[in-house]
């Protein structure tokens, strides 16, 4: 589901203020920057209010936000809706025991982790990053959740690459969007 076909005025907003960043990180990459989002306090608000909106009241305890965007729009949302924030981490970045998760990207492999313990079996959780391109970060995260026994109740990102058709690869779980850009 899309928040852009809801016609809801924030969202012109919110896709104004993304800025697109020709040929970076390489070549015939068109990168969605999120940093002049985050400048404008208004449309940053929107951002977060329109993720509250939709998870207020729906029981989730758990609020994984992946890094590192993720970390920026994962603990306001955790904190409005009374849930844990819970960081999923690249490799070697949490100190002490951890489970871990390794996904393929197009260009080579990465890896999730997540404290042992953080998540209890049962918990309602939620996925949050900046943007869904191919899924497979996204894939990698419900995985770890869900090896926790936790129950991934939807993935949320700001922006959706459609045509890198990532939706497809998150065996049916429901996937919340605020801007689509092809």
């Amino acid at each position: 589901m899309s928040a852009s076909r809801d016609d809801d005025p924030r969202i012109h907003g919110i896709k104004s203020k993304i800025r697109v960043v020709p040929n970076f990180p390489k070549p015939d990459i068109m990168f969605q920057d999120i940093t002049t989002l985050l400048l404008d306090p208004e449309a940053f608000k929107d951002t977060i209010d329109l993720f509250v909106e939709r998870y207020r009241g729906k029981n989730i305890s758990v609020v994984a936000g992946i890094e590192a965007r993720g970390f920026i729009f994962g603990p306001p949302i955790a904190l409005a809706i009374g849930a844990k924030f819970v960081p999923l981490r690249k490799p070697k970045k949490l100190p002490g025991d951890v489970i871990r998760e390794e996904y393929v990207l197009e260009y080579g492999r990465d890896c999730l982790e997540m404290h042992l313990g953080a998540v209890k079996p049962g918990e309602r959780a939620l996925v949050v990053d900046d943007l869904i391109a191919t899924g497979g970060t996204l894939c990698a995260a419900m995985n770890l959740l869900e090896r926790a026994e936790a129950e991934v109740v939807e993935c949320a990102c700001v922006i959706e690459l459609p045509d890198l058709k990532g939706r497809e690869r998150l065996k049916g779980k429901p996937l919340y969007v605020l801007v689509e850009s092809h």
